[in-house]
């Protein structure tokens, strides 16, 4: 903080929405100003005024009323109907303690599950999941989870077809400082929706969304918005709207795709040097293989959009330079996978992946570093909490919670392999609200009564916290000290604790730390380091790792007191894996099994799926517009992002 900001009580603080500075009139918040670096602040900051709030926050432990009488013999089904009990922190905490060593004794460590997905505090110490996932390390281990919500599908297909994990893939989109360079057309599957930019998960130093999309609006690059919602690209970059049937969009692309080929505009010799399978593809886009061409006519029929106005943007993403870009809602669908698969096809016809500013991009409007943060990244390794060994092997999918606790023992498909549910005897959660990110909510409510613990650490009464059998109330991240910062922004913040934690609430690493104790791995866990300790050791390793890359960091007693910095003017611009790959095939090939851009998969073929075969397809839904119960129920609901 500078001395300025001293004097006026303003105190920085980092959060996936933004970089702010917190107003302090004694022990109250009192308001909440944008970082001076950040001239499009979020509005969501204005939250942190009612961080307070008595009337949503956990004031102190609680259990649920039956499971203080009967522990995991209780009636899991009694959960968000029977009344919580307050009682002591010691009181809590030995019931917690119990009900673990109970588990894992009788049951083995794998009927603990751990996985606790949620963004929680954007700060790198008091970062909810790796606080618990430490914590259950050093007890044992734990079912833990792979994937994501917002990215599962991505992040399973797209190794296959390009040989990158699906975060390195999606922070390596062509960048909007290259796309006003290079580019004069922006086909947009599921828009960019800018509310979905005011966040970043870890935080985001400056908002520039909003400014980079205008810049390509006034150089006259065109935006296509292809999307059931016209609000999913901004009114003023006057984007023309193709209102198409929800979950239509791999129907359009082959659609696309049949036009190029036909037409003989698609680009044999990049299909040739930088891609695999292509004619495994071609009967089927052909109808050489099933006796339906998938041509612009025959996507009218799936999407609602013209065959004319198929196979005008067609021929225009080769006449222009283009982009192709295909935001994260696209694949939180039925065979969502299928869209960024058939996306990178149809790049690759245009012959413009790889090429600065060109191709396909995977996640605009999805949050806001990707394609906005420029090639400006940090190039060392952040300092973080270790999180341990995990001596139990078995995970699930993050969307199979339900499907895990109803169905201990089945046998499920998963990423071509055969795997076992196991049976979850006690559900540990922090820093997430899986009644918030579950896709059917009923059905989890059902699930959520099987096992016979269930833990929380919660600040706020949410539906999680009024689901579980005891509830330990957690420090916000203003009520505690932590330091903001993440590989994919520049900036460095301190977070100085704010104000005085709410009533009895403690930090999830004084309640896990107190835990360790009583299951005999405090010193596991802890290591001697209170929480300036290891604020400080994750600043001075971040430092050590930053120096190593070229990148000077200040002291940390001066880092503290100087507030949000950005290390942009330090690091190197980034050369993209993909454009490597373009340069030279042969020198950089890609990790896949050809070293190529797999349009085809051998791999994925071989696990002979139903409904995800060797290359991309259309695949009719179970529930949609374009099927028969739609004669019945005619409508569908888009439960997209709220503004704030």
């Amino acid at each position: 903080m500078n001395d300025a900001a001293e004097r006026c009580n303003l105190v920085p603080t980092s959060t996936h929405w933004g970089n702010y500075l917190v107003e302090v009139e004694g022990e109250h918040i009192v308001a909440v100003h944008a970082a001076v670096v950040d001239e499009e602040t979020s509005a969501i900051g204005q939250v942190l005024l009612d961080a307070q709030d008595a009337n949503c926050r956990v004031p102190q432990p609680m259990v649920r009323k039956g499971y203080l009488e009967k522990q995991w013999r209780s009636d899991g089904t009694r959960r968000g109907r029977e009344p919580f009990v307050a009682v002591s922190w010691d009181k809590a905490l030995d019931l917690a303690a119990v009900a673990i060593d109970h588990v894992r004794t009788q049951h083995g460590n794998e009927s603990i599950y751990g996985g606790s997905y949620g963004w929680a505090s954007a700060g790198r110490f008091h970062h909810a999941q790796s606080q618990l996932h430490r914590f259950l390390n050093c007890a044992g281990g734990y079912t833990s989870l792979a994937n994501s919500y917002s990215t599962a599908a991505l992040e399973v297909i797209m190794p296959y077809v390009v040989g990158m994990d699906g975060y390195t893939l999606v922070f390596q989109s062509p960048q909007m400082t290259d796309i006003a360079k290079h580019a004069k057309l922006l086909v947009c599957f599921g828009g960019i929706a800018m509310k979905n930019t005011q966040v970043m998960f870890s935080g985001v130093g400056a908002h520039t969304a909003n400014d980079q999309l205008i810049g390509l609006k006034n150089k006259d690059i065109e935006f296509i918005n292809v999307s059931p919602v016209k609000d999913d690209m901004a009114d003023e970059l006057n984007a023309a709207w193709w209102p198409c049937r929800p979950n239509s969009d791999v129907a359009i692309m082959l659609g696309m795709a049949h036009t190029l080929v036909t037409e003989d505009l698609h680009d044999k010799q990049f299909l040739k040097t930088y891609c695999h399978g292509f004619e495994n593809f071609l009967p089927y886009l052909l109808g050489e293989e099933d006796g339906v061409p998938k041509d612009a006519a025959w996507a009218e029929g799936l999407s609602e959009i013209s065959a004319d106005d198929i196979r005008a943007i067609a021929r225009s993403l080769v006449e222009v330079r283009s982009v192709i870009a295909i935001s994260w809602s696209l694949q939180r669908a039925e065979h969502g996978e299928q869209s960024y698969w058939m996306a990178t096809l149809l790049a690759s016809l245009t012959g413009q992946i790889g090429l600065p500013g060109r191709g396909v991009a995977y996640g605009f409007g999805s949050v806001h570093n990707i394609g906005f943060a420029g090639r400006y990244l940090p190039n060392y390794k952040m300092g973080s909490l270790p999180q341990g060994s995990n001596l139990v092997e078995r995970f699930i999918p993050a969307a199979r919670i339900a499907d895990m606790l109803l169905n201990p023992g089945e046998r499920y498909e998963y990423n071509g392999e055969t795997l076992v549910y196991p049976d979850i005897r006690l559900v540990y959660w922090a820093g997430g609200n899986p009644f918030h990110h579950h896709q059917d909510i009923n059905r989890l409510r059902r699930a959520w009564a099987e096992p016979s613990t269930i833990i929380v650490n919660e600040p706020f009464w949410n539906a999680t916290a009024r689901h579980a059998d005891i509830v330990f109330p957690c420090t916000t991240s203003v009520e505690r000290n932590d330091i903001g910062g993440s590989s994919y922004d520049c900036y460095l913040t301190p977070m100085p604790q704010v104000v005085k934690p709410f009533a009895e609430s403690r930090s999830d690493y004084d309640i896990l730390s107190s835990l360790a104790e009583r299951l005999s791995c405090g010193e596991a866990f802890t290591e001697g380091r209170d929480e300036n300790a290891w604020i400080k050791k994750i600043y001075e390793d971040t430092r050590n790792n930053a120096r190593s890359a070229g990148v000077t960091l200040p002291e940390f007693d001066t880092f503290w007191r100087a507030g949000a910095f950005s290390v942009e003017n330090q690091v190197p611009a980034l050369r993209f894996v993909i454009e490597k790959f373009r340069d030279d095939p042969d020198k950089f090939p890609l990790t896949t099994p050809s070293g190529k851009i797999e349009l085809y998969s051998e791999t994925v073929d071989s696990f002979g799926y139903d409904d995800c075969r060797g290359h991309p397809r259309w695949y009719d839904k179970e529930e949609w517009l374009g099927s028969d119960r739609a004669a019945t129920y005619p409508l569908h609901l888009i439960s997209n992002q709220p503004k704030l």
